[in-house]
């Protein structure tokens, strides 16, 4: 018995051909339930545990881009990168081979890795500015990745729907053509919210193509994938408590690095980078077992 494999109450849970096909139109796509109550509630603990101090694994050098919330940072939306590593618990939840598998059929990869992991908590403070999320897609912070088929698990520890700002999708915008010419590697948080908003719009326009945003009413124990290229945000927490989640990335075997250029002729460079291991090119190793595991892998 091989590490990834899954046991036939695991494989009922695998998406349909019906389901990989919505995923392919659609760029997301609304599990089964793939976590226990149990499990829940351990990254729940866990979690609280990570923010009163508990580190099981410190990051050995600090990334130019590390998203690390500290309590000196107050009662805004937290992001907490690398918490797979960081978090023993955590981490050995997010390395369910069944969350890998379910990947792998959506990707239609033979291998599934980690790329990132990040600990989300959203405050229940409509006024917060922080907790409205604008729209993006992942893969324009993950140009120096060869792969189009990288994905995202959005996994809340609880019933999540729109109240509590719950992920939204833009509907079939992982198939949109980008517009040239925008300097897609800002993150958001670095960008006005309506220039954003105006760019979702124009390049809608550019597709001749509607913007249909979808928010995502997620059960408890179940998970939320998009694609890379699929347009998404958030709105506020109007709840009575924080909507808790990890956003797990996610890497198709074949994914490499590659250097990446921006238009002002500075190179572009991604945490991994400072991190993980190099290969025989002396070029960062996205298969660093030790930050990026393998989650998932078809038997030859």
């Amino acid at each position: 018995m091989s590490d990834f494999d899954l046991t036939d109450e695991e494989r009922a849970l695998l998406p349909s051909d019906e389901e990989v096909a919505f995923y392919a139109e659609h760029g997301w796509y609304l599990s089964k339930r793939l976590l226990s109550d149990d499990e829940l509630a351990a990254l729940t603990a866990a979690s609280e545990a990570f923010y009163a101090g508990a580190e099981d694994h410190a990051l050995p050098v600090r990334p130019p881009r590390l998203a690390d919330w500290q309590p000196s940072d107050g009662p805004v939306q937290r992001h907490n990168d690398y918490i797979a590593h960081r978090s023993t618990a955590i981490g050995a939840i997010l390395r369910k081979p069944l969350l890998g598998a379910v990947a792998a059929r959506l990707a239609q990869a033979e291998e599934i890795r980690v790329f990132q992991s990040t600990l989300i908590l959203k405050p229940p403070r409509p006024d917060e500015a922080s907790n409205l999320v604008p729209w993006h897609c992942d893969r324009h912070y993950w140009q120096t990745c060869t792969s189009e088929r990288m994905l995202t698990a959005f996994i809340p520890f609880h019933h999540c729907d729109e109240r509590m700002g719950t992920i939204t999708m833009v509907d079939g915008s992982h198939l949109w053509k980008e517009i040239a010419g925008d300097d897609s590697t800002r993150h958001f948080a670095d960008r006005d919210r309506g220039e954003l908003e105006q760019i979702l719009a124009e390049t809608a326009e550019f597709n001749n193509a509607e913007v249909r945003k979808v928010p995502v009413e997620i059960p408890a124990g179940h998970i939320s994938f998009h694609h890379c290229r699929t347009y998404h945000g958030s709105g506020a927490n109007l709840a009575d408590r924080p909507r808790r989640a990890i956003s797990l990335h996610l890497q198709d075997g074949e994914n490499r690095y590659r250097p990446y250029t921006k238009a002002d002729g500075s190179a572009v460079v991604y945490n991994h980078d400072v991190l993980v291991r190099t290969d025989e090119a002396g070029q960062p190793d996205y298969a660093d077992p030790e930050f990026c595991p393998t989650l998932w892998r078809s038997a030859p």
